[in-house]
């Protein structure tokens, strides 16, 4: 058994946390978007939305314990709406605003979510749904006018600004949803007293966030990693949210970290590899920041290094999961060894171990595992045991990651140990993408697999066997592309797609997708 380092609260809540350790005029939330409008909310403004808006999802018929997807940009109402879910005990849903009707159908129906608060044109989907969803009886928006929708910035003027309800450790929180290689995305479990664990371990040792510092996460909501960084480790710790509602734009990103005194910088491989390659690099200063971190996937070695000769910045990694928190890092204060994630977070049980649940020796590669008394490891996939049970050998919860440790500690990424793809921060199931390319006529089959890329880590490619011989495969191809857009969301589209005549299988007949990885890796390296 693992010692316990984490004690949580028997009744937590964190909305109530922040409200009662809050400096009320301190800024809680800068918000700037790409034409240089600005938007600013202290504490004692966000609290004030938080409980008015709690007020206003009871008296539209909600109750504790209900289950309501969020949809939401980055913009201020996000944080406000999180938090009077939280406050009044709702399970949050988060949902990022890429995903399509069908997928927001799937998480309502799977969820039985009772209400759907959504932001501006992101109703749109919703509304496209033809499916029967008899759990939903609440729809909220804000920023405009909808058919069947009520609008929350009217409603909450009249709600009163205080809102009390009792949370424990064990009521459920989030909800968020997860791709998995097989199957539909599952429904992660993490509970009231996970936030908590959560602040305790990578705010603290890893993304380093204090009172007043400024903060910039550049996860969108919607994501697992915005919850993490953007949300609960900045008012959670009673910072200030930068928050760019923006393109990613190299130079802007670099501008608005110099003019906004950015304290903590937090960025996908991406945004940094892009960030480096910027040829006026050495005109910015960043001399603010106190701390910058990485986190979706390994960041090269020649980024850390351009950042670390330019501004004297040692760009920490960090690895963790929608089922969990951070697990690995290389934590403030820790030597950085190029090339490695760091080493385990303090309390989360985390090991390397074999397929028959042994811990693997020093220097051969073993299975990322988390101990099932993690105080920050996910309670269950709701409504699937099977699954549930699957992720688990022994007492170890297994991520399906693979790595070595060396002898002082410090672990090493060897790879995935299944067929998730990582793209620019986003984790995509290749079942889902297979799913929509099948549904096409011309399809027979299809295997999607990770071919590297040297900006975004890996993309998404398609090997498709046709149903016919065809003409014009450069044509049908975009054809593909925009149709598996119109499927599921946009991001999860295949930016190559190869035709072949015939998928490599095993014996049984499944799809060899490690075959076509390794034809894609040793492609990229010749």
């Amino acid at each position: 058994m693992m010692e316990q380092t984490v004690t949580i609260p028997q009744h937590y809540n964190l909305a109530e946390e922040v409200e009662k350790e809050a400096d009320l005029e301190q800024l809680a939330i800068i918000w700037r978007n790409d034409q240089g409008d600005q938007v600013e909310w202290n504490y004692r403004q966000l609290i004030k939305r938080m409980n008015q808006l709690a007020n206003v999802f009871m008296t539209l018929g909600l109750e504790k314990d209900d289950r309501v997807l969020l949809l939401f940009p980055r913009v201020p109402e996000a944080y406000a709406t999180y938090l009077a879910c939280i406050k009044a005990g709702l399970a949050i849903i988060p949902c990022s605003g890429m995903l399509r009707a069908k997928d927001l159908a799937y998480r309502i129906q799977h969820a039985k979510a009772k209400g759907v608060i959504a932001y501006g044109s992101l109703t749109e989907e919703v509304d496209k749904i033809t499916d029967e969803l008899p759990s939903l009886k609440v729809k909220g928006v804000f920023a405009q006018s909808a058919e069947g929708w009520h609008d929350l910035h009217l409603l909450q003027e009249n709600e009163s600004d205080y809102y009390q309800v009792e949370t424990t450790k064990d009521d459920v929180a989030f909800l968020p949803y997860t791709s998995g290689t097989t199957g539909n995305p599952k429904a992660v479990v993490h509970t009231q007293g996970w936030a908590y664990a959560h602040l305790k371990t990578a705010s603290t040792e890893w993304l380093g966030v204090n009172k007043g510092d400024v903060v910039w996460a550049t996860a969108a909501p919607g994501w697992q990693k915005w919850v993490w960084s953007p949300f609960l480790s900045v008012i959670g710790k009673h910072a200030t949210a930068f928050v760019y509602d923006g393109p990613f734009d190299a130079k802007k990103y670099l501008q608005l970290i110099d003019d906004y005194q950015v304290s903590v910088f937090c960025a996908t491989p991406t945004e940094y590899r892009m960030l480096a390659k910027e040829e006026a690099l050495s005109t910015y200063k960043l001399d603010s920041v106190k701390q910058a971190v990485s986190a979706g996937e390994p960041l090269n070695r020649a980024v850390i290094s351009t950042f670390q000769e330019e501004f004297g910045l040692t760009v920490r990694d960090g690895y963790g999961q929608t089922e969990n928190t951070l697990l690995i890092g290389t934590m403030i204060g820790m030597e950085a060894r190029p090339g490695s994630m760091g080493k385990p977070t303090v309390g989360n049980g985390v090991k390397l171990i074999t397929e028959l649940g042994e811990e693997a020796p020093i220097g051969e590669v073993g299975m990322i595992a988390v101990h099932k008394s993690a105080p920050a490891l996910f309670q269950r996939y709701d409504q699937d045991s099977e699954r549930t049970k699957q992720a688990f050998i022994g007492d170890y919860y297994v991520t399906g990651d693979l790595a070595k440790q060396d002898e002082e500690g410090y672990y090493w990424f060897e790879g995935r140990g299944d067929d998730i793809i990582i793209s620019s921060g986003y984790t995509i199931g290749p079942f889902e993408v297979e799913d929509a390319l099948t549904k096409h006529p011309d399809v027979k089959e299809c295997a999607v697999v990770a071919s590297p890329d040297e900006v975004r880590g890996s993309i998404v490619k398609a090997f498709v066997v046709l149903n016919r011989e065809m003409n014009q495969l450069d044509e049908l191809a975009i054809e593909l592309q925009e149709f598996v857009k119109r499927e599921t969301a946009p991001y999860k589209y295949p930016r190559v797609i190869e035709f072949i005549d015939e998928l490599p299988k095993t014996v049984s007949g499944k799809t060899r997708r490690i075959e076509l990885r390794k034809r894609e890796n040793e492609r990229y390296h010749t």
